[in-house]
This record gives structure tokens, sequence and C-alpha cells, in this order.
């Protein structure tokens, strides 16, 4: 969406196939999804190498506007003709690929979800926890622009200046939220005092954008509590609820399952539950971001056999 609109703010018309670059090369990160099972550990783990600074950002690109090249080249030998009528301008045709490129870590790296910018110099996430990872009011506000400008265009009214409003305003959203954002760990903070507060996440819900699902590590546990703009700051603190990750059930089922360990890579508030039963124990890692323990929306379990008398 973001690279649609770039191109109907005006710079499709810099180029042939420059509508194509931004939109591509705005989505282009994400053909990590296809390397789950790659051997090489930054490919493995999505918002790796392909969103870093090298990947993402310097590699990827110049391939794309390279076979955007080369698919002009083929379709000219034979005989297309193209209803912009526009030449292909190499320079521009590699600058609009930058630029929808960098749009998606940007984007990205304002969710909870996290990025590796550095890959694969290091394993290091990060996050401005500004937006939720699918915004309803950033895709309507891109949406309807797209579609007006797209409308006006058609019937050759102008139609630059909706899209760049409405890019104009993303940008004044984000910047709010990553002040609603910085309020709530302020406050969070400001409660905290002398006590150690590490990896803090201010995470946004998906349509109130002024309120805040606060979690923390303190120690070997975590808290949580909520921020509300409109209603007085934040809310109570929870009782700090233990990791579990240093459970030897829990390090066992680590060593034992490979989901565990590819997940741990990603997993930045890693949190387990262990149920006993009398032949194994059932074992859940989730990510405290988005629940406790097997609550998470992104949990996995296993079962271990403990070997108990009788089994």
């Amino acid at each position: 969406m973001v690279g649609w609109a770039l191109g109907q703010a005006g710079l499709k018309n810099k180029t042939g196939k420059g509508l194509a670059a931004l939109i591509l090369g705005a989505n282009m990160p994400d053909i990590d999804v296809f390397f789950g099972h790659a051997p090489w550990d930054p490919l493995a783990i999505h918002r790796g190498f392909t969103h870093g600074l090298v990947g993402g950002i310097l590699v990827m690109p110049p391939v794309l506007a390279a076979l955007l090249w080369l698919l002009d080249r083929w379709q000219i030998s034979r005989g297309a003709r193209f209803r912009s009528g526009l030449p292909l301008r190499l320079g521009w045709l590699l600058g609009l690929s930058y630029l929808g490129a960098i749009t998606h870590p940007l984007m990205d790296v304002l969710t909870t979800y996290s990025v590796q910018l550095l890959s694969p110099f290091s394993d290091r996430w990060f996050h401005a926890g500004g937006l939720f990872i699918i915004d309803v009011w950033l895709w309507l506000l891109l949406a309807i622009a797209i579609g007006v400008s797209k409308r006006r265009e058609a019937r050759g009214r102008e139609w630059q200046r909706i899209p760049q409003a409405a890019l104009a305003i993303l940008l004044g959203y984000i910047g709010l939220n990553l002040l609603v954002s910085a309020t709530a760990k302020a406050a969070v903070r400001q409660w905290a005092g002398e006590r150690p507060v590490d990896a803090l996440f201010a995470s946004p819900p998906p349509l109130a954008f002024w309120r805040r699902e606060l979690v923390w590590r303190e120690g070997d546990c975590y808290r949580r509590s909520r921020f509300d703009l409109l209603r007085g700051g934040r809310g109570p603190v929870s009782e700090c609820q233990p990791t579990n990750m240093d459970l030897s059930l829990v390090r066992e089922a680590i060593r034992r399952d490979p989901r565990f360990r590819k997940f741990l890579k990603w997993s930045i508030l890693p949190q387990a539950e262990v149920d006993r039963g009398p032949c194994s124990a059932r074992i859940a890692i989730g990510d405290a971001r988005y629940g406790e323990g097997r609550r998470s929306r992104l949990a996995r379990e296993t079962v271990l056999p403990t070997g108990g008398v009788g089994c």
C-alpha cells in the first residue's frame, strides 16, 4: 500500500515500470517466507536477512531493477506497447526499487514483531512498538487515497495531491503513535524507580491506537500493565510472572525439539509453562509479547516423557 501510494503521488511517472518497482520493492523483503527450511539461519527466520540493511536494502533492489529491465527489453522485442508511454530510465528504476524496499523494514520496525536490521552480522532485534501489525486506520487511509487518485486519473483530472496528502497524514499518524508508546514506556519506568526494566514493549491494539498493552522483563520474570492516553495513563501493574525458562524439563524440551530452538531465535520474551502428568509433561513456550505461556498467540508445544513409576 505504501509503495502504491508513493507511485500515485507522482513517482510512477519518472520511468516505465516505476509503479512496479515501488510495489514489488515494497513487498520484496517478504520473500523470506519461502525459505522456512533454509539451512542458513538468517533465511530461516522471518524478518531477518531480507529485511536488514544488507539483504533487504543494499542487495535486493538492484536485483529487482535488473529483472524489470530484462522484462522491459523482452516485451519491447515482442512489439509490446505500454499504456503509460514512458521510456524506461534505468537510474530512476533503480532509485524507485530502493525506495520501495526501504519502506518495508521501516514499516515493520514500527511493530512489536521486530526486525533484524543488522543481519547477518548481528541477530539483534529492533522495534519501535508504534503500530499494530495490521493497522486498520493506515490501510483505510492509503486505500481510499489510492482509489480516489486512480479514479481521478482515469477521468483526466489532477490525481497526485490526494496520495501526497495521505502520505503526509501517515507520517503524522506514525509520529503520534510513537509518542503514545514513548509516553507509556515513560510511565512504566517512573513506576519502576530502581527496579530493572528490560525489553519493554508497548503493543498497540488493533483499533484503539491511543492504548498500549505493556510487558517487560524484571530479572527472571515478566510484569504487565496497560496504558490509555484518554483515561489517565497507566493502569495497575501485575505480579511478576516467572519465565520458567531455566526449568530442567524446559531445557530438555528445547534440546530435543528443533521447533523450540527455531522459535527462540525469534522470541525476545520467551515464557514457558509445564503441565506434569504421571508419565509425561506437556511443555509450551510462547512469547510474553503476545500472551502468557501457552496462551501466547504464537506458542509452541511438545510432550516430553518423564518415565514415572508404572509408565
